[in-house]
């Protein structure tokens, strides 16, 4: 007789605690040491540069302009080459177009980079051609960058990008998502796979850095500039009072 796979709601949940509870035990050094880095940029009047492709944007979103987050975070993604410059909407619309390594500087161009910036680079493969030229350019301008990844799935794939690096041979300090390669880590009998699990490890990736960033913060006796909920009283008028210091640099996006 045949074992039946049980698939349900109840497996899919032993998955994605098991994926939390491998970055909680195995990633404490490594986002204490991004922390390290961040911290230092924001108290030398540095913004945190996000930028993902795909479903990575989740990461940076979790970062930038949410109740509880860091305010000194900017979100880069492809769409702002229509948001922010004057690319049709259509020139965007290809899920492929991640792969071309032309887009990193067109991105970058439409922001305020300041030189004691940071950035933070979320891509659960790491070997996209948009990613990687983004990694090096912001490396080459003397930046530091922290990736946040799947080292299981980028030791297992060729680099799409020219140089044939992946992401976290350019990072200055690597946070493994502990995704299983291809993502998906629950086995249907067919032998196709459900149950992706970077896009939830990214999100306690992210609560977690902020919460060691504001530690160290706190420790220096230095300001730790976060959001308040807009819908509670009082919100609006303090970020926008905070806001006012990084006017031009941090764009909150839409709605």
């Amino acid at each position: 007789m045949t074992d039946t796979v049980r698939i349900d709601q109840s497996s899919c949940a032993e998955v994605m605690r098991a994926a939390v509870d491998k970055v909680i035990d195995t990633q404490h050094a490594n986002i204490h040491a991004a922390a390290e880095l961040v911290a230092a940029a924001l108290q030398n009047d540095g913004v945190i540069q996000m930028f993902g492709t795909g479903h990575s944007r989740s990461f940076a979103q979790e970062i930038v302009g949410r109740a509880g987050g860091l305010i000194p975070a900017n979100a880069l993604a492809v769409k702002d080459l229509v948001m922010y410059g004057d690319a049709a909407p259509s020139e965007i619309l290809d899920p492929l177009l991640e792969r071309d390594p032309t887009l990193a500087a067109r991105v970058l161009a439409l922001c305020d980079v300041r030189p004691q910036d940071i950035f933070i680079i979320g891509s659960n493969s790491g070997g996209n051609g948009t990613v990687i030229e983004f990694a090096q350019l912001v490396k080459d301008r003397g930046h530091r960058v922290i990736a946040v990844t799947s080292l299981d799935h980028s030791g297992g794939i060729t680099s799409r990008h020219s140089s044939g690096l992946r992401l976290f041979e350019l990072a200055d300090v690597v946070i493994d998502n502990g995704g299983v390669f291809g993502d998906a880590a629950l086995t249907l009998p067919s032998g196709s796979r459900i149950g992706a699990t970077s896009s939830l490890t990214s999100v306690l990736i992210a609560q977690l850095l902020v919460a060691e960033v504001c530690g160290l913060l706190l420790q220096q006796q230095a300001d730790v500039p976060v959001f308040v909920s807009a819908n509670v009283p009082g919100g609006d008028e303090h970020n926008e009072r905070v806001l006012a210091h990084y006017t031009g640099r941090v764009r909150l996006g839409e709605p």
